[in-house]
């Protein structure tokens, strides 16, 4: 995978600039533009700027085929996920079930 395409494609899905991209992401102008006429890669630093910007992870930027970009509303629900206990997320999978079969 070539990393600058996939920041373009990316960029291109969302309808963003460069411009854009740089001020989602927190980062000069001259680093995103560099990336393009320069060709070069981006930092580890500079990546995971661009990806928090886009809203995905680094594993989901590097990831094969379909990719599954994680919402707002999916991350707090993850982020809360993980705090429960076993026997909570076995009551929450239980409601989402009964609230899917109406």
């Amino acid at each position: 995978m070539e990393v600058n395409d996939r920041i373009k494609r990316l960029m291109d899905e969302r309808g963003w600039s460069a411009y854009r991209l740089a001020k989602e992401a927190g980062l000069p102008d001259a680093t995103i533009g560099n990336i393009f006429r320069r060709n070069t890669l981006p930092t580890l630093p500079t990546l995971e700027a661009i990806c928090h910007a886009l809203g995905i992870t680094l594993s989901q930027f590097f990831a094969e085929g379909d990719m599954v970009e994680m919402s707002p509303d999916l991350k707090e629900l993850f982020d809360n996920w993980v705090n429960l206990t076993t026997a909570q997320k076995k009551a929450l999978l239980n409601m989402l079930k009964v609230m899917k079969a109406d």
